[in-house]
């Protein structure tokens, strides 16, 4: 056993090292210096492409500065033929109901009210959320521009003349002379627009908003004209308090007539008093939406016909233009000198 380790003296180093497996690695000078070679030469080579990185788009400059210019001429041309908007906007409070009322019958009498199948909720209806969701509701903006008739300067506009103070029309979209719409339009769309595409085009202009903490309400519209911009948001404003005052007094009118049936079936003094003072409460609703005509909404700063433009913000698209040059013009100078590299 003795003459086979002495013939091979490796053999007794690799089961001296397998036996002592939690001893590291031990590095020779040699192996040493080859490291610090190799990290030599990769911070050499790092600098080295950084430093042709920076030759290539020098070289190119003159192709980067060109394609730059060219984006920055074209945002220039752009932002100038895009027609001025201005955006007209009211504040406006939540109108305030009398304490009491139906909430406090809901809490009171609720149990005994539902044994005549009359339901008072929860009275915690949140008024002013649902008149906000109305009015952003696709069946009461397609309503609101029929009854108003706001297809032609909703869907057909393209700029305002400020001297004469009209409205200029598409001619490709609409014949003003013969009232039509002329549109080309492929199936399922048709030369009039449809209640869907009017929707969608309001939406991108109106904006309906409720600060959290004062509970303030502000609708804005903007348009070409700031004179539609201010009429339509005041129109909106009417429409909404309309709104909801025809959906309280319909509701109030049918609880009274179900009351009214009810009454001569009912023979519990108790209930009869309930169902008397529910109907107190559903005619004090009916009066007050007939005296009120800022239903759900008390306007506190009405809309302006605005003076200046809101839109659209020229120098933003320029300068996003110019950076956009820049990028894909730096871009493209790099491309080059790769492929040509790998040629």
């Amino acid at each position: 056993m003795t003459d086979k380790n002495k013939q091979n003296p490796d053999s007794t180093f690799q089961s001296e090292t397998a036996n002592q497996p939690n001893q590291g690695l031990q590095l020779t000078p040699e192996m040493l210096q080859q490291l610090a070679f190799n990290q030599q030469y990769q911070n050499n080579d790092d600098e080295i492409d950084l430093g042709e990185l920076f030759k290539v788009i020098w070289a190119g400059k003159f192709k980067i500065i060109a394609i730059t210019a060219v984006f920055a001429i074209a945002s220039v041309f752009y932002a100038l033929s895009l027609p001025n908007t201005y955006k007209s906007e009211a504040l406006l409070a939540p109108a305030t109901e009398e304490s009491g009322g139906m909430g406090g019958l809901a809490a009171k009498f609720g149990g005994l009210a539902s044994l005549a199948g009359v339901n008072l909720g929860s009275g915690g209806t949140d008024k002013t959320g649902l008149a906000i969701e109305i009015m952003k509701s696709r069946q009461f903006i397609t309503k609101f521009i029929n009854d108003n008739e706001l297809l032609v300067p909703l869907m057909a506009a393209e700029n305002w003349d400020q001297s004469s103070n009209q409205l200029i029309l598409d001619p490709e979209l609409y014949d003003t002379q013969s009232k039509k719409w002329i549109r080309e339009a492929k199936a399922p769309f048709k030369p009039t627009p449809s209640n869907q595409e009017a929707y969608k085009a309001f939406k991108k202009i109106v904006s309906i908003s409720q600060d959290k903490e004062t509970s303030m309400v502000t609708v804005s519209i903007e348009h070409y004209s700031p004179e539609i911009a201010k009429q339509w948001v005041d129109k909106l404003i009417l429409a909404i308090n309309a709104e909801m005052k025809i959906r309280d007094l319909t509701e109030a009118q049918k609880s009274i007539d179900y009351i009214e049936q009810q009454l001569p079936k009912t023979k519990l003094a108790d209930l009869q008093t309930v169902l008397y003072q529910i109907m107190e409460e559903q005619t004090k609703t009916i009066m007050f939406a007939q005296v009120r005509d800022e239903y759900a909404f008390n306007t506190i700063d009405p809309a302006l016909i605005p003076e200046r433009k809101s839109g659209p913000k020229r120098i933003l698209i320029c300068v996003l233009a110019l950076l956009l040059g820049g990028i894909l013009s730096i871009a493209l100078v790099l491309v080059h000198h790769v492929f040509q590299k790998e040629q």
